[in-house]
């Protein structure tokens, strides 16, 4: 049983593009890298992406950072790719599998790590697409295959078994590593820990429940009893 961060083997990067959640997420000794997309940008109210990528380059330059490209176009792509790379050495670049027409991007993804790019290849939730794609990144600078198991899990299919069988295909390719992406709960990280995965994006809202790894049961049970008594304490609540 995990009772502390520490005894986890997966990397936990941060997933976030909030900056003070980002600084924040920095000064745990636990997080190794960061993560972010134009989706969680928008989120956190961003609109000039360069900006951005240039502010936190200079906060954040001894963790892997990922930065991920948004042109549709195929040779945009590539176009992005190589100004987000040049911000810092730090910078890992994600690809999307396909792009919207569902055409694939392993040229793109091939192209640049053949130039000493490093990859984030992301939104990945297929075998066929990791076998597919681990070419384009084994021979060049690899990277980053990133597995949305949270929303393959969200479609009520178990993904541990497809991240078991990705780790055993990427045994030969020591220059890539897998990351369980879109975890839905602290469970997650466990999870991953114990099939050996790499890497896992983990948001703030999930990474603030790291203090009760290896919590005990029956104090949680009671505390959760004292947490309904206060609150309807507090409501002023009666039956009368």
């Amino acid at each position: 049983m995990i009772k502390r961060v520490e005894d986890l083997s997966v990397k936990i990067f941060a997933d976030g593009a909030d900056k003070e959640g980002m600084m924040e997420m920095y000064s745990k000794p636990f997080i190794s890298g960061f993560t972010t997309n134009p989706t969680l940008m928008r989120k956190a109210g961003l609109s000039d992406y360069l900006s951005f990528a240039r502010e936190i380059v200079e906060l954040i330059k001894d963790k892997p950072l990922s930065f991920e490209v948004f042109s549709d176009d195929l040779r945009e792509m590539e176009i992005q790719a190589l100004k987000l790379a040049d911000l810092a050495p730090n910078v890992f670049v994600k690809i999307p599998i396909t792009n919207t027409f569902g055409e694939s991007c392993f040229d793109v993804v091939k192209n640049l790590s053949d130039k000493g790019i490093k990859i984030n290849v992301t939104a990945i939730m297929t075998i066929e697409q990791v076998n597919h794609i681990i070419p384009a990144l084994s021979g060049g600078a690899g990277g980053y295959i990133s597995v949305f198991a949270g929303r393959i899990a969200d479609t009520g299919i178990d993904p541990i078994p497809m991240m078991s069988e990705i780790i055993g295909k990427l045994y030969a390719h020591n220059n890539i590593e897998l990351i369980w992406a879109s975890p839905r709960e602290l469970l997650n990280i466990v999870q991953a820990h114990e099939i050996g995965c790499d890497i896992i994006t983990v948001t703030n809202d999930i990474l603030k429940k790291l203090s009760l790894l290896g919590k005990d049961l029956s104090e949680f049970s009671l505390d959760t009893v004292k947490m309904f008594y206060n609150d309807a304490k507090a409501s002023g609540f009666s039956l009368d």
